[in-house]
């Protein structure tokens, strides 16, 4: 087989590749026995859509027939995000037992049918995250002893669970038309704590990646990777479950979407939809709940319901298993279901309205009745 070395530094700008007039108003990501959907993303020239089932990597066209898949993960794969010049998709992989936290770059052209493995190093590579690796596994009530993969501990740095939300986009406060990846933390949900009401967000530049990306090796995880991100960044949005599951930064609006699960702490409003102002600058400030910290602090964006108590911003918006911006007001929104063990995404093309109780709206389907995948209807692929 061939050997493919991802041109990982190519990283285009959404807005010079306008959504096609042909994305459906209606898909489907057929239906397979893995976890719900994490997330989704959208290859708009060539007319492909892209799904994460946590262990499962699926790849279809427009009309929902399956074209790939890349299977056989252990770890958790989460959020996804395509890069159009490149041709790669990213997206967040997680193996919590041996405190490995890598973005997982996909060369989707390779992605040319089903049953492809997460082993084969010509269609997945992997990049380590130290830092993410060093707060999940952060000793934080200096007990002497890392506690694992629990929320009802004081370890883990920020509450810090691994990743999940992944997007390109420019750097925070920044118009520039140059695009870095961007990874959100999962956050362990944690009422006794006040320290873990932030989400937080790195960025890195890609130019060095190219040579730090390895073959995925389950077996013995590697740690190659950059040393630390090119910015840490914290948004207060209260406490939620597992942070950040769907980041999407929409060129159209210039707003960074954070799709959350609901949290839990009731003197927050709890909201699930959050948006961040693109180029408003970072301002360095204390970390609330986290005494004699600073770090760079994200403003919410001045849109959606607003909180009188905590000042936070927000919507009742369910954007936490997909969302993907077509870069014109439009989106992509997913919807997780569930049959006899199998699981499946259905996505609406929605226009965004930013109004503060429904901020999607979804378009509706003209002239016949939207067609679920052709693997919806035969159930053909299933694993």
């Amino acid at each position: 087989m061939r050997t493919v070395r991802p041109a990982l530094a190519r990283v285009a700008d959404r807005r010079s590749h306008p959504a096609s007039a042909d994305v459906p108003r209606r898909a489907n990501g057929g239906w397979w026995s893995t976890s719900h959907v994490q997330g989704v993303a959208a290859d708009l020239e060539r007319g492909h859509l892209y799904y994460s089932f946590t262990t499962l990597l699926v790849k279809t066209d427009f009309a929902g027939a399956v074209l790939g898949t890349v299977e056989g993960f252990t770890g958790h794969l989460g959020d996804v995000t395509f890069d159009p010049a490149g041709r790669r998709l990213y997206a967040s992989l997680e193996y919590k037992a041996a405190a490995a936290f890598y973005v997982a770059v996909f060369d989707v052209d390779a992605i040319d049918r089903p049953g492809l493995l997460a082993a084969d190093s010509d269609v997945v590579r992997t990049v380590h995250l130290a830092e993410v690796a060093a707060d999940y596994a952060a000793d934080t009530d200096g007990s002497g002893t890392f506690d694992g993969d629990r929320a009802d501990t004081a370890d883990h740095r920020y509450g810090c669970s691994g990743i999940d939300g992944i997007s390109l986009g420019p750097a925070f406060g920044s118009a520039s038309e140059s695009r870095l990846l961007t990874v959100a933390y999962g956050v362990y949900a944690n009422l006794e704590r006040h320290d873990n009401d932030h989400q937080v967000l790195l960025q890195y530049r890609l130019e060095e990646w190219d040579g730090l990306a390895l073959p995925l090796d389950e077996a013995a995880p590697h740690r190659s990777g950059p040393a630390a991100p090119d910015g840490k960044y914290f948004v207060r949005t209260g406490n939620t479950r597992f942070g950040v599951q769907n980041l999407e930064y929409d060129s159209w609006s210039g707003r960074w979407f954070l799709g959350v699960y609901a949290g839990s702490k009731p003197w927050f409003p709890n909201y699930t939809l959050f948006a961040v102002d693109a180029t408003a600058a970072p301002v360095t400030g204390p970390l609330i709940g986290i005494p004699g910290e600073r770090g760079p602090l994200l403003q919410l964006a001045d849109d959606g319901l607003w909180d009188p108590v905590t000042g936070i911003r927000g919507w009742y918006e369910k954007a936490d298993v997909g969302l993907e911006s077509l870069g014109d007001g439009r989106f992509l929104l997913s919807s997780a279901s569930a049959f006899a063990g199998l699981q499946t995404s259905d996505l609406a093309l929605c226009r965004w309205t930013g109004d503060p109780a429904h901020p999607f709206e979804p378009l509706p389907v003209r002239g016949r009745r939207a067609s679920r995948s052709r693997q919806a209807d035969s159930l053909a692929f299933q694993l």
